[in-house]
């Protein structure tokens, strides 16, 4: 059964996530997309092509094929809320350091994120499989708009992308 982490907490440092400095050796990338329904599918292209290039893509055996995945999937799901519920460009941020994969997407609408039961809806599934499938996740005000990130782990150790506790 999935559970919920309640991830709809500020983050504590938009930035940075729980990183105490910022992550060295970092991988970074930061893309604008029009409010049009081929950005989704763009974003995801996107994603994958990174990780590709960051490598995290291609060590066979650890499970890396769900990393991308998952990042894509999810990214989707934030992207795909960005157009719905903003109808603004929305801003693609993934940066891999640490073991960590932090994507965000902002967008300029205010609303923020709410996670609701997937039941039998064809719709407002996005931020429950957010919620089930990330490492962390949470939401932050930018200024004039909103930021929703998540976070999944990119390493084959043992604990590593898993929820904690």
């Amino acid at each position: 059964m999935l559970q919920l982490s309640g991830g709809g907490r500020p983050d504590p440092d938009p930035r940075y996530g729980a990183y105490p400095q910022p992550p060295m050796r970092a991988g970074h990338l930061s893309v604008e997309y029009d409010p049009q329904p081929s950005a989704v599918r763009e974003a995801r292209t996107e994603v994958r092509r990174q990780l590709e290039a960051w490598g995290l893509a291609e060590r066979g055996g650890t499970g890396d094929d769900d990393l991308v995945a998952t990042a894509e999937l999810l990214v989707s799901e934030l992207a795909t809320n960005a157009l719905l519920h903003a109808a603004t460009p929305f801003r693609l941020t993934l940066t891999a350091a640490h073991g960590v994969l932090r994507c965000e997407v902002a967008d300029r609408g205010r609303r923020p994120p709410r996670v609701v039961d997937a039941g039998t809806s064809e719709s407002g599934r996005g931020m429950f499989l957010v919620d089930a499938l990330a490492r962390r996740w949470g939401h932050h005000q930018d200024g004039p708009g909103t930021t929703v990130w998540f976070e999944l782990g990119t390493c084959a150790c043992d604990g590593c992308g898993r929820r904690q506790p």
